[in-house]
């Protein structure tokens, strides 16, 4: 009788395993979002109660919206429309992109649970999807191709200058073990970003291994380290455990900066890796606060990198007066002046500024390019339409790759 019962139970959890497993398996009852030949995209959402469904994402125009502190631009919204308790939506054709999106239930924000790409960006949650018409546009070039890969690596490196341990994403191009020594890009993320914002939503991987697999670009290791010198890691990724993250990062008072701490940095790599030394093989690019890190630490070390990448930086000199622009702060800082005399004295092979048009940025950048004009000091300048948006830093990525190392 025991082992009569015994296998029922038996069987009546095998049974609820296999529904509970088979529903895992089968997924959504639709297929979302669904990419068309003609580049128009079909959004679907199983949501039989739902009163109001809405799809916002950047790939919709955008809405103004109007605040007491001024007004901003934020991702368009479209309503979808229900058939049989399945809301559904098809946008106009779609230029080659990486796109982001989520869904607004009954006002409330959910991500296309259809859909398993998701990316982070800070502490918002998107469902992402890319848009590719033909060989070689966008789209095809934040996706995998079937080139040669790369490898990808979490790094754990000392800092002495920041007194703690502190983790970096590293990429090796393909064929590393088999190549020579290789020149090293180092590229920082903004501000809310950390180690892992450049592979996820900025395709650091796919643009590499596409570049680098269709001569574009020479391969080389790309080094994305934390840009915030308070915090050893990513959210999650380390003793501070799964805390919020936040535009302002995590821990406490650093015991440096990032740039007084780059250093370090240069070091492990260059103890570690297949690495050419010497300024001629280094360069150093950055988003918005890695585009001021890259600014700071540039002048910082003159003599470290050959070529500098500013995007959409966010520009500053610490003890600068309020109220004061930043030409202003740089006119009236015989320090920084002179250190920026000093590093373009070394005749950097490159000084690269890019910026969109409408970036809350904008007039910081403008400011340096007047500055360096009077100084007749020699840069490349490159301005796209829209704002403070990763649709540009992948682009000013692309762009700079290409142009390093030749």
């Amino acid at each position: 009788m025991k082992k009569i019962l015994l296998t029922l139970v038996l069987g009546i959890v095998c049974v609820g395993t296999a529904m509970a497993q088979e529903a895992l398996w089968s997924g959504s009852q639709v297929t979302s979002p669904v990419v068309n030949p003609d580049g128009t995209v079909t959004f679907n959402l199983v949501a039989p109660k739902a009163v109001t469904v809405e799809v916002t994402g950047d790939f919709l125009p955008p809405q103004k919206i109007d605040t007491p502190r001024g007004s901003y631009e934020a991702p368009g919204v479209a309503k979808l429309e229900e058939k049989n308790g399945v809301w559904t939506y098809t946008s106009a054709p779609l230029a080659p992109e990486l796109y982001s999106y989520t869904f607004r239930v009954n006002g409330m924000t959910t991500l296309d649970l259809s859909n398993v790409y998701v990316n982070r960006d800070v502490a918002s949650l998107t469902s992402i999807f890319i848009v590719s018409a033909n060989k070689g546009d966008k789209g095809d070039l934040y996706q995998v191709n079937e080139v040669p890969h790369g490898d990808v690596a979490k790094v754990w490196y000392d800092s002495p200058t920041l007194k703690m341990k502190r983790r970096m994403t590293v990429y090796t191009p393909a064929g590393y073990d088999k190549g020579k020594n290789y020149p090293v890009l180092y590229l920082l993320h903004g501000a809310g970003g950390d180690e892992d914002a450049w592979t996820t939503l900025g395709r650091t991987a796919q643009i590499m291994d596409n570049l680098i697999a269709t001569g574009k670009a020479k391969p080389m290791i790309v080094v994305m380290p934390n840009g915030n010198p308070g915090s050893q890691a990513a959210p999650g990724a380390w003793s501070r455990g799964m805390y919020s993250p936040s535009m302002r990062g995590a821990g406490g008072q650093p015991a440096a900066s990032m740039d007084e701490s780059f250093p370090d940095i240069v070091k492990y790599i260059e103890s570690h890796y297949k690495v050419a030394k010497g300024k001629k093989n280094r360069a150093i690019c950055g988003l918005s606060m890695g585009g001021g890190h890259s600014f700071a630490t540039s002048k910082r070390y003159p003599d470290m990198f050959n070529y500098i990448g500013l995007f959409s930086a966010g520009l500053g000199i610490g003890g600068g007066q309020q109220g004061q622009s930043f030409y202003q702060q740089l006119k009236n800082s015989t320090e920084v002046s002179g250190q920026l005399a000093k590093l373009f004295a070394g005749k950097p092979a490159l000084y690269w500024i890019a910026i969109g048009k409408t970036d809350f940025l904008y007039q910081q950048n403008a400011d340096l390019r007047k500055y360096f004009d009077e100084m007749n000091y020699p840069y490349e300048y490159l301005e796209t339409e829209g704002g403070h948006i990763w649709r540009n830093w992948r682009i000013y990525l692309t762009e700079f790759a290409q142009k390093v190392f030749k």
